[in-house]
């Protein structure tokens, strides 16, 4: 029986950033030089994949301070904390060490500096997201408001309309960004920004490159965990610059149930991507399972490359 084509638009790029790679190694290193156990406050990235990988090293991951030992060694997520739970490790007599990714630290800098200002922050982003409560954890809650929509940015009341600025999360769709600040910038003319955008490149170029295979593709699918905002926003991003068909592939059986019900007839052109907390590995399934039941020619996708990298923090760097 002859295979049925696909055309398999593979984006570039896709997967681990700079800012999980550092954050990843960062567990393996403190493993390596302390030994297990090492207490980590959340995920250390938004992928269950890489926490039970780590875990299987020895990472014990806790949703608070509290819960892990006195004098033990805790590991900050990727996505940042409050201030005060830098202040809670330390009096707890911890030895804490920070893995959050170097452009969230960039906004958390920009929030603390408006602060020293006297501006009042309009933060735009996801409420109850840890990178969110850890930047509004940056400064007092009376100096900084959370938008998460058109609505928030429309009917936001500030006091001092002279002096304002704001910040951004990093993981957030360009294009819903963009009109809230169309808004905001409207509203206030003299509101502060960021000198650079404060979505993160890696953000940024996934955006772009799944808004180009949309294009071409009438079905997109991102490889990502259903908590990971980043993969979240690339299957929007699909849906709203033309793929009839987007979804979120978080485990191996997300991509069973997809290729049960996937016709080729009618969407012979199939893009491929990952969020930015993804590992490779299910790429790599998908792309067997594929070539098991389909004659599949594998087409690159790049819209640009990326070559950037944070380096380990200075105490587990001479390892």
């Amino acid at each position: 029986m002859n295979k049925q084509n696909i055309n398999l638009y593979l984006a570039s790029p896709r997967g681990f950033c700079a800012g999980v790679d550092r954050a990843v190694k960062i567990v393996e290193e403190a493993l390596k030089k302390y030994g297990a156990p090492i207490y980590v406050r959340h995920e250390i990235v938004h992928n269950q994949e890489v926490v039970d990988s780590l875990s299987k090293l020895g990472a014990i991951f806790v949703k608070e301070v509290s819960e892990a030992p006195k004098n033990s060694i805790i590991i900050f997520s990727a996505h940042g904390v409050p201030k005060t739970v830098f202040k809670e490790a330390k009096h707890r007599k911890m030895i804490s060490i920070d893995a959050t990714c170097p452009l969230v630290t960039k906004v958390h800098n920009e929030t603390k500096k408006h602060s020293n200002k006297g501006n009042h922050i309009l933060l735009i982003g996801h409420d109850f997201h840890p990178e969110v409560i850890g930047t509004m954890g940056q400064v007092s809650k009376n100096e900084i408001t959370l938008i998460q929509n058109l609505e928030d940015a429309n009917n936001v009341i500030v006091k001092n309309p002279d002096k304002l600025a704001y910040a951004t999360q990093t993981t957030l769709s360009l294009e819903d960004t963009e009109e809230i600040l169309k808004i905001l910038k409207y509203r206030f003319p003299k509101i502060n920004g960021p000198s650079t955008n404060d979505i993160c490149y890696a953000t940024t170029n996934r955006q772009l490159a799944v808004k180009s295979m949309a294009k071409i593709c009438n079905c997109i699918l991102v490889i990502g965990s259903k908590n990971s905002s980043n993969s979240k926003r690339l299957v929007e991003v699909a849906k709203v610059n033309g793929a009839k068909e987007a979804f979120l592939i978080s485990s191996e059986d997300d991509l069973n149930s997809f290729l049960e019900s996937y016709n080729p007839t009618f969407t012979p052109n199939l893009g491929l991507t990952s969020g930015a907390s993804a590992p490779e590995t299910l790429i790599k399934v998908l792309i067997v399972k594929l070539k098991k039941r389909f004659e599949v020619c594998q087409i690159d996708h790049e819209v640009t490359k990326e070559d950037i990298h944070f380096n380990l923090p200075k105490s587990l760097r001479s390892i």
